[in-house]
């Protein structure tokens, strides 16, 4: 017996080392790109939002998330300003790295040296917060509505995981609340609302005759093939054939493409076509991050690029929290990753509101926000011409108390803005709701019309 209970134990100890060495050597991607996902958003909110590493870890990446992802341990270097991640501790390590300015990106082998390449900007105001005596946008002074407080600060509206509302009316800030350990110098991450910011940059390009939506022939690599047809407007409109698996939870387009990939756009263009241009919707996260690629080619300058956020849009705005991330070959990841206080994302909604001026000074073509908000036939009108949605959680524009003119920024785990520029309105919704909590903004949209004077 004893004989037994030794080969035994020998067999074990030789199937733990196979297994450990088979996790150290040869880690399936899944965890790699679990690793990667934990790096980057405890190094995001460590070196941006000053957040407890251990905190985010726990909150933001393994409470919602794969259960592989309770496994995950996590060190960060505050001198390198780096985050390495590894499952079990010593698994698949996925590493991300913060540069001032640029928020953090994920990093892997030669993917360093081209991050160290990539440079970093001037980070100008970035963090500076508003004069708390002066009314916003100029400060950060809320003008309550109590009516419309009363409804921000109830759980019942706001929901699980919420950690920011703040609602504009009338060019004001009328009700604000936000979570424990939030407030309102707490930058927080919008996912995928920065597609809708993409789109505003785009614009931007438009406005300076750098960029048209009718071109075509967009990507060198597409010469001579049936996907130089694709316009600029296509991929705005999220209908450029491009093959593209957005499902997350598995290691599929997006998940690779965020946490795998050294460059982003890079991986998006060599994407074969599934469909004819303009023929079929097909929402993308790959598409928005061509489209940064995109306008950043037409600067001759990649270092003037990397400013262009900040000078063309965030500074005239005053929005001095906010920070798009660039992937390790310097491309900003305009799909998911920019990080602004949520006034910060309010002034970003007051600007589309305003159809694209801000105090009195046009950013935008004229009309561009009304293009952005044409919902598009091949969508069945669930989605504008530029990286904004008509619906929400099956509710359009136009339907019940929602005005015709009514379109929505919306993000993974419950970012949400909606607008109306009718009512001069915008509801800016920030946490951290996983859909299976079922959570529907809706409600709380809804009754905020309601109690408008």
């Amino acid at each position: 017996m004893k004989g037994l209970l030794k080969k035994l134990g020998g067999v074990v100890a030789v199937a733990s080392a196979a297994l450990i060495g088979w996790l150290a050597f040869y880690p399936p991607e899944l965890l790699k790109v679990g690793d990667g996902y934990a790096a980057k958003i405890v190094c995001s909110n460590v070196f941006l939002a000053g957040r407890d590493p251990e905190a985010v870890l726990a909150e933001d990446v393994q409470a919602p998330g794969h259960p592989l992802l309770k496994l995950v341990r996590v060190s960060v270097d505050r001198d390198e300003q780096s985050v390495t991640a590894r499952i079990l501790g010593f698994a698949a390590p996925g590493r991300a790295v913060y540069r001032p300015g640029l928020g953090c990106a994920n990093v892997g082998g030669g993917s360093a040296q081209a991050l160290a390449a990539a440079g970093q900007v001037d980070a100008g105001a970035a963090g500076v917060a508003h004069d708390p005596a002066v009314s916003w946008p100029d400060g950060s002074k809320a003008d309550i509505d109590p009516a419309i407080q009363s409804i921000v600060e109830d759980p019942a509206w706001t929901g699980p995981g919420m950690r920011a509302v703040v609602v504009i009316r009338n060019g004001r800030l009328v009700a604000e609340t936000y979570a424990a350990g939030f407030d309102r110098d707490t930058p927080l991450l919008g996912w995928s609302m920065t597609k809708s910011v993409t789109a505003a940059i785009i614009g931007r390009r438009i406005a300076e005759g750098r960029m048209d939506v009718a071109r075509t022939a967009l990507v060198p690599e597409w010469k001579g093939d049936e996907r130089a047809r694709i316009k600029l407007a296509d991929l705005l409109a999220m209908q450029s054939g491009l093959a593209f698996n957005e499902d997350y939870g598995d290691v599929t387009d997006v998940t690779r493409m965020l946490y795998l990939e050294s460059d982003m756009a890079g991986f998006v263009a060599s994407k074969p076509l599934q469909a004819a241009p303009g023929t079929t919707f097909s929402y993308s996260s790959g598409t928005s991050n061509l489209l940064s690629r995109l306008w950043m080619r037409t600067f001759d300058d990649p270092a003037e690029a990397l400013a262009y956020p900040r000078e063309a849009l965030f500074a005239p705005l005053g929005m001095t929290s906010a920070v798009m991330e660039t992937d390790a070959s310097g491309t900003f990841v305009g799909s998911s990753y920019m990080y602004a206080t949520a006034q910060d994302w309010a002034r970003f909604a007051e600007f589309l509101l305003q159809d694209g001026s801000w105090k009195g000074r046009r950013l935008l073509p004229k009309g561009y926000v009304s293009f952005m908000r044409t919902p598009t036939a091949v969508s069945g009108g669930d989605y504008g011409s530029g990286q904004v949605w008509l619906q929400e959680n099956g509710i359009r524009a136009g339907t019940g108390n929602f005005p015709p003119d009514t379109f929505w920024m919306l993000g993974h785990d419950g970012q949400a803005i909606m607008l109306v520029p009718s009512l001069r309105l915008a509801i800016v919704r920030l946490g951290l709701t996983p859909s299976r909590l079922r959570y529907d903004v809706q409600k709380l949209n809804a009754r905020i019309i309601e109690a408008l004077d």
